[in-house]
This record gives structure tokens, C-alpha cells and sequence, in this order.
């Protein structure tokens, strides 16, 4: 009975908690997954070129900000809402399947 009440307890506490900690310029699902689409694409990009390491560290920022520039959004939007969606493994989980998804097309439609 007391695991009962333990797991009613935190389940309320953590729906509270998600609901009060959500930003006010979440990135909808949607386009989570296509900003989330391009940044890997950038990351990609930066590691497969003939650079060397020190080079490649330099190249991902400035992708990385074309990035949030095509999608009009800035890295403190991004990075709350990659947050607040990690804070709820399922859904993080969800979304990084579709990105997966999303990039293996991409891949495909490539080749």
C-alpha cells in the first residue's frame, strides 16, 4: 500500500513539475525533431570533412548557428526546450526516433 501512495505521490509531483518548469517558447515537437534533423546533419558535416580535430571544433559553431538561423529560432530557445523535453525520457525518446527516421530518408534519398 505504501508503494501505492509513494508512486501516486510522485507522479503528481512530476506532472506539477513538468507543467510548471515548461518554458514559454518551447519548441514544438515538430520542430524539435526538424532542428533536431539539422544539427546532427551539422555535426556530420563538421566530423566527416578532411579537418583536423582542432579545425572541426571550430567549423560546428558556426553550422550549428546556421542552423538556428534557418529555423529562426536562438541556442537559449533550443537548448531550453531540449531540456525540458529530456526531462521526460519517453517523449525524448520519441522524438529522437523520429529524428533517426528523418535521417535515414535523408540518407537514403542521398545514395
Amino acid at each position: 500500500m505504501k508503494k501505492v501512495i509513494l508512486f501516486i505521490v510522485l507522479t503528481v509531483w512530476s506532472v506539477s513539475c513538468s507543467e510548471r518548469d515548461r518554458p514559454d517558447s518551447l519548441l514544438p515537437e515538430d520542430k524539435m525533431v526538424s532542428v533536431l534533423v539539422d544539427i546532427h546533419m551539422a555535426e556530420g558535416i563538421a566530423s566527416s570533412l578532411p579537418l583536423s580535430y582542432d579545425s572541426s571544433k571550430k567549423l560546428y559553431p558556426m553550422l550549428e548557428h546556421e542552423v538556428f538561423k534557418k529555423h529562426e529560432i536562438n541556442d537559449s530557445i533550443f537548448r531550453e526546450s531540449f531540456q525540458y523535453y529530456l526531462r521526460d525520457a519517453g517523449k525524448m525518446e520519441e522524438l529522437y526516433s523520429r529524428v533517426i527516421d528523418s535521417l535515414n530518408v535523408r540518407e537514403k534519398v542521398g545514395e
